[in-house]
Formats: structure tokens, sequence, C-alpha cells
């Protein structure tokens, strides 16, 4: 049966390939996949910028600690965070609690070729992407690697490798 031990969560910076990677997982592994961002966005019927526009980024971190508060809780699930979910120490807590955190890791320099054209990234719309994706990395990277359980570099390998890779890790 089932447990909430069962849950894998992923973490990255955005363009890791959480979304991409955490449902083609839920499929292979018969789970179900979330993804905190689209289920705020599902909850509240806005997408994440205009909650950020609105509230700014505090506002949209306590609601994103509600959500993975609510997710994490369920069993058996696999969920995509967002890539600012680490800031928090509760959610760091959380995540570590309730299942296994696996970090897809990386480099600025690849996201900022995975994302030259996206403009659904409300904190990459200012100023320089690889800048500003390189200070994040700085920021983050230590938090990512204190909540993981596992650690998978996803830079320029092809995702059914990444797949192959977290099974033979979860086995």
């Amino acid at each position: 049966m089932a447990t909430i031990n069962d849950n894998i969560f992923f973490v990255g910076l955005m363009g890791a390939g959480k979304t991409t990677i955490g449902k083609l997982l839920a499929k292979k592994l018969k789970k179900t996949f979330y993804d905190t961002d689209h289920e705020i966005e599902k909850k509240l019927g806005v997408k994440v910028a205009v909650i950020f526009e609105l509230e700014g980024e505090e506002g949209f971190r306590k609601r994103e600690t509600q959500m993975i508060d609510e997710l994490s809780s369920k069993k058996d699930i696999i969920l995509a965070t967002g890539g600012g979910a680490v800031l928090s120490a509760e959610n760091r807590a959380l995540l570590k609690e309730r299942g296994k955190v696996i970090y897809l890791n990386a480099k600025p320099q690849h996201l900022a070729k995975r994302m030259a054209y996206d403009k659904d990234r409300p904190l990459l719309q200012q100023g320089n992407m690889l800048e500003t994706l390189n200070q994040l990395y700085k920021d983050r990277h230590p938090l990512y690697l204190n909540v993981a359980s596992f650690v998978v570099d996803t830079g320029q390998q092809k995702t059914q490798t990444i797949i192959h890779k977290i099974e033979s890790l979860l086995s």
C-alpha cells in the first residue's frame, strides 16, 4: 500500500525539467502528478505572473507554502515544485519529511538557452536572463543540496536518460 513516504518531490531552478520529468515519471510509476504553480493557478484562476504582480513575491510564497503543505500530505504522488520553493525553511522541512526529494541540477547557461523565448517566468522578465539565472543558482544551489535525497544533472541529457537515472536511484 502506498504511503506518504512513497512521494517524490522535484526541486531545481526554473527550466531544469521538474514538470516534464515529473509527468513522465508519474506515468511510468503510476503515481499522480502535481505541479505547485499549476495547482495555485487552478485554485486562483490566474497565472503565477499575475499573483507576483498583485501580491509580490512574498504573497506568492505564502500561497506556495500552503499548496506544498496540502499536496505533500497526499499519498503516492510526484510533485514538481516552483524554483523558489526551497527559499522557505518550512517548505524544505515538509518536503524532506514527506518523501524523497530529487534535485534536478542544470547549469544557468543551459537554462538560458532552454528558456530564451519563455515569457511566463516573472523573475526572468527583468534584465539579463543569464545574469539572473547565475544569481538564482548561486543563492539556491546550497538550499537544493540541503533538501535533496538525490541530485540528478539535467544539463544536456535526453529526457529518457534522466528518467532511467532517477529510476535506478529510487530502486
